[in-house]
């Protein structure tokens, strides 16, 4: 398990080493999840089947998070059940299984937890990874409910502007201000302006982890946090540019810090930067 850290749900994250011990346990699924398509096929946990955000999480050619029934059938291919307990990592920090663990939950599914520092971490560790793909047997899976109070839409953006509920821009200080359109590494497209949406505070998502990948403790998180405004007894909304940081920074105050009230808003800067007369700050 996890060092609880003073978490408030310890039981999201487990450690490597838990992982190196319990992976051929019956009942666990271990899911890579990166952002680079290429990842998983140059060495993965044994035993761990992958998936690639944009081609398994992303309904094609709508952008969109997956159906009821597109999610159902991508679980059934990776063998797991309702029961089954997944363990979730990836590359860049976690921050595509963070996207993943969020579906996970708002597709309700009772067991699911984050390897605490990814793929970074295992590799560092000189932990045992192979090239060949995983082949597991096709399970059966039905959705019960979908909790639709972990996610944002852009009608709830234009509401909030209002007053009452924290925005949280999780994206870089330059992407914030509008220089960027999006990280420095990636190509600058996705949305016709840049700039944030008003009143939105800036807390970079990578601020939440250490150097090794791992997440900091519950009182250093509280103390960033806190300092920016973003307490449990107000609504927050977080956002990135494809919410995939943003769901990074949604499992950081929902299931760490333990807010109760913390939606993901997965349209991002990319719709929300590209609509016809939507309000920005520089």
């Amino acid at each position: 398990m996890a060092t609880t850290d003073g978490y408030a749900h310890p039981a999201a994250l487990v450690e490597t080493a838990w992982v190196a011990d319990h992976r051929r346990d019956a009942g666990l699924r271990l899911v890579e999840v990166d952002g680079d398509a290429a990842t998983y096929d140059t060495g993965h946990i044994p035993g761990a089947v992958g998936w690639h955000w944009r081609r398994d999480l992303q309904r094609r050619p709508s952008r969109d998070i997956p159906t009821r029934e597109e999610w159902e059938a991508l679980l059934c291919r990776a063998g797991i059940a309702n029961e089954t307990r997944v363990v979730l990592y990836g590359d860049d920090r976690n921050a595509f299984a963070a996207f993943a663990y969020w579906l996970f939950k708002l597709h309700g599914h009772a067991d699911v937890a984050l390897m605490n520092g990814g793929r970074v971490k295992w590799l560092a560790e000189g932990r045992e990874v192979t090239t060949e793909a995983t082949t597991v047997a096709p399970a059966a899976y039905r959705v019960a409910s979908i909790n639709l109070g972990f996610r944002a839409f852009r009608d709830d953006i234009a509401a909030s502007l209002g007053g009452g509920t924290t925005l949280v821009d999780v994206r870089s200080p330059k992407e914030y201000s509008g220089e960027l359109l999006a990280p420095e590494n990636l190509p600058q497209e996705g949305a016709q302006r840049g700039g944030h949406i008003p009143g939105a505070r800036n807390v970079p998502w990578a601020s939440a982890v250490a150097e090794d990948g791992t997440f900091k403790s519950a009182a250093v998180l509280r103390t960033l946090c806190g300092g920016k405004g973003i307490v449990a007894d107000r609504p927050t909304i977080a956002y990135c540019r494809i919410g995939e940081r943003s769901a990074h920074t949604w499992f950081v105050l929902a299931e760490l810090l333990g807010h109760p009230n913390v939606r993901n808003y997965d349209g991002g800067w990319t719709e929300w930067g590209s609509l016809i007369g939507a309000p920005i700050e520089r």
